[in-house]
């Protein structure tokens, strides 16, 4: 008998913490040619947005020291070709689905949770409130303001059936990620997912022009782990009841150990599935092994070891 790695997020349990980040593997189609898809706890899906977007101009991305810089301007086909194509494909290889979901405005979350909570098969949404907001300057997110950011996760549970989860990502650069974390639960969401990329920029010096389009990109990778294990860390210092999905810069089953150590309840793989598509698979053995090395029987415990919470491992 291995470990049991179940785990409990809001009120639906995943089989293990491995999930995809929001982005990295589409809604899972590119991912599954090289691993059995239903194996990882489960695969949160690009951000859907109600209509159909072509998002910004190329270059999107561009390499950097230990990481990746992007700035796809939510490029997708819409919620509605997500629901009638993406998820039902999805489901039949046996994935579970945790959507993610991205509006220009608080009414147009509202709208996105009611079209998703209808249907069938979704086992959380996950409110990206690293969107512009219309409501404020130029250049401003939803989760730059702790009342804007509680106002679009009301209006999501209020439109998300009962039981299903609602979980808030919340992204590091931000006035006070605490004082975020906890107006977004105090409005209702079930859970956090965190870290977002972190607004950065790349100047290509042949052309001494921004190496993606737009200037500013959101930062991923290796590069920005310490900092999402830290802000994982002081989130569930202050919230500790909440589970987190923690995200940045995870290669290895180590970096699972570590997050969920900081207080994570489930870890997500993203930038490094662009040049290992295999990586979740490979991420959930290593994190097996380790575990099984350790002479940890169950997953969960780990949850916080490193606050003296957990199993202390």
């Amino acid at each position: 008998m291995g470990p049991d790695l179940r785990i409990r997020l809001g009120g639906v349990e995943l089989p293990n913490p491995v999930v995809t980040a929001a982005g990295c593997a589409g809604a899972g189609r590119e991912l599954d040619r090289f691993f059995d898809i239903a194996s990882i706890g489960a695969v949160t899906t690009k951000s859907m947005m109600l209509e159909p977007n072509a998002g910004r101009p190329a270059p999107r991305m561009a390499e950097t020291p230990s990481g990746m810089l992007s700035t796809t301007g939510m490029q997708g086909p819409g919620v509605d070709v997500f629901l009638q194509r993406d998820l039902p494909w999805l489901l039949s290889r046996g994935g579970r689905a945790i959507v993610s979901v991205a509006g220009t405005g608080v009414g147009e979350f509202g709208e996105l949770a009611r079209r998703v909570s209808d249907a069938e098969g979704v086992s959380a949404v996950e409110v990206n409130l690293s969107c512009p907001d219309p409501g404020a300057p130029a250049g401003r997110h939803f989760a730059d303001d702790s009342e804007r950011a509680a106002a679009v996760v009301r209006t999501v549970r209020s439109h998300t059936r009962s039981g299903l989860p609602v979980l808030a990502k919340l992204a590091a650069d931000v006035p006070d990620l605490v004082a975020l974390a906890r107006s977004c639960v105090e409005a209702g969401a079930d859970g956090l997912s965190m870290i977002n990329t972190v607004r950065g920029m790349a100047i290509d010096t042949r052309s001494m022009r921004p190496a993606v389009a737009g200037g500013l990109g959101g930062l991923s990778g290796p590069a920005i782990r310490p900092l999402a294990v830290g802000c994982v860390y002081r989130v569930h210092e202050a919230v500790p009841e909440v589970p987190i999905i923690g995200m940045g810069g995870v290669r290895t089953g180590e970096d699972v150990m570590e997050f969920m150590a900081a207080g994570a309840t489930a870890v997500a793989v993203g930038t490094t599935s662009f040049s290992d598509p295999s990586a979740c698979a490979r991420v959930l053995r290593q994190f097996t092994e380790a575990l099984e090395a350790r002479g940890v029987g169950r997953a969960a415990d780990l949850v916080g070891a490193a606050h003296g919470s957990g199993a202390g491992v």
